[in-house]
């Protein structure tokens, strides 16, 4: 148990930092595109939006390519784990094809179709500089996903660090212009995070090569099981995302200021659940490689450890949300409503953190030994119950009601999920084909333990 909690706490770590990069260096890069007015701010938004719906289905790829590489690795399969590689980098490249190609030609269909006037102009600016350069964005995840399937979650996040930091540097630069230098305005924050995320690629590719050897064979089986793999977290995401923006549709009802109230909340939230995402990266990476390597007690084993460590840390955001909420708020914003709706929204998700931070961690354990299925029930009945609990709840309790719903869908999701995975056997582990030579992370004895 110790050893599990130790590996787990070493993995999640570097991702966790990852995470909370990305979160820091767009409320940041919001900042300065706040300066050019609130077109330009919708603008950016829809941009956003646009890219976290197509996150979805990078995280089917991404997240089936390090489940299948662990896996991989954690039988000896050298081959399997190269197959495994050249597929997810033929899928990357697919993927790319179909969504940028399509994205580009019709931006400004889509920007018309959620904005109007100037704003839908912008959009279209931004969308022509971002669709483009989408294979960075889709490579980088693949390449990210690589290392953590071989046990190296150090690399991704100093890669993650170098780009956010240079988003950091251009984004004032680009956006807002500096002495004889223009300000390029929405397309100078597209074209800055084009350009972090160019450089942040081209050294992952360089270290990729240092750790790569050459993938023969046929990759379609390996391309069909990494789908199979990241279904669910797919699925997951995106029926998150869908019914966050159907509660938004239910806070709206009560004004501007339990929006924006919503809105404070909802980024301090992301500061600590993000902490219970990256132990569900840990524990996947880990579950896969012991799946792999047939080691049935030893998964039980990082079950337990994974429960233990997410109640840990889901116990210790919900005290924090509840003691903290008052002041924490006040950073945030001056206006007396929207920090007292911010405040309400923070103290009703103390009683959801406990319950989510297992949900979350769990659900990599159980997906990555097999039990894709119970997840995806688990989460899409409830997210259902989270959403009718919120209706049925404002109408007695206004606002409030909305927030239990959250706490509600919460404790369903947990319950379906321990019932369906109770007692449910390993998956078996697939019969490896070969042990011959695949990449070079793969040959390390402890691939798993590989050095970020």
């Amino acid at each position: 148990m110790r050893e599990h909690l130790t590996r787990l706490t070493t993995l999640a770590g570097p991702v966790y930092a990852e995470l909370l990069s990305g979160v820091i260096a767009s409320v940041i890069g919001t900042f300065w595109v706040a300066g050019l007015g609130g077109a330009a701010v919708a603008a950016v938004t829809l941009a956003g939006t646009v890219e976290n719906l197509l996150l979805g289905l990078v995280l089917v790829v991404g997240s089936g390519t390090s489940l299948r590489l662990s896996r991989a690795l954690g039988a000896g399969d050298h081959t399997d784990a190269a197959r495994t590689t050249r597929a997810a980098w033929r899928l990357c490249g697919l993927g790319t094809l179909a969504l940028a190609v399509p994205g580009f030609l019709l931006r400004e269909r889509l920007a018309g179709a959620f904005l109007d006037g100037p704003a839908a102009g912008l959009a279209a600016d931004y969308l022509a500089v971002a669709f483009p350069a989408f294979g960075l964005f889709f490579g980088q995840r693949i390449a990210d996903e690589l290392f953590k399937g071989a046990g190296d979650t150090r690399t991704p996040m100093r890669i993650a660090l170098l780009s956010n930091a240079l988003l950091l540097a251009l984004d004032p630069l680009l956006v807002l212009g500096a002495g004889p230098l223009p300000g390029l305005g929405v397309t100078g924050a597209a074209l800055a995070l084009t350009a972090s995320r160019a450089v942040a690629f081209a050294v992952t590719l360089r270290l990729r090569r240092r750790t790569s050897g050459p993938a023969r064979g046929g990759v379609g089986p390996a391309m069909r099981r990494i789908i199979r793999a990241g279904t669910p977290f797919g699925l997951d995401f995106t029926a998150r995302m869908a019914v966050g923006t159907a509660q938004l549709a239910l806070v709206a009802g009560y004004g501007v200021a339990a929006v924006a109230g919503y809105g404070v909340g909802y980024r301090v939230l992301l500061v600590v659940t993000m902490a219970f995402y990256a132990l569900r990266q840990a524990a996947a990476i880990e579950a896969a490689r012991l799946t792999g390597a047939g080691e049935s007690a030893a998964l039980r084993s990082l079950g337990r450890a994974t429960g233990r460590l997410a109640a840990l840390l889901g116990a210790g955001a919900a005290v924090l949300c509840a003691v903290a909420a008052a002041p924490v708020s006040a950073l945030f914003t001056d206006d007396a409503a929207v920090a007292g709706q911010s405040v309400g929204f923070l103290r009703m998700a103390a009683l959801y953190l406990l319950p989510y931070a297992l949900v979350v961690a769990l659900g990599g354990v159980h997906q990555a030994a097999g039990a894709g299925r119970p997840l995806v029930v688990s989460v899409a009945v409830g997210l259902g119950a989270q959403l009718a609990s919120a209706a049925a709840l404002s109408g007695p309790f206004g606002v409030t009601g909305v927030w239990a719903g959250l706490t509600v869908g919460a404790v369903v999701q947990l319950a379906l999920l321990l019932v369906l995975t109770h007692r449910r056997p390993a998956a078996p582990v697939e019969p490896c084909h070969s042990r011959g030579r695949g990449n070079d992370i793969a040959r390390s004895p402890h691939p798993a333990r590989a050095r970020g």
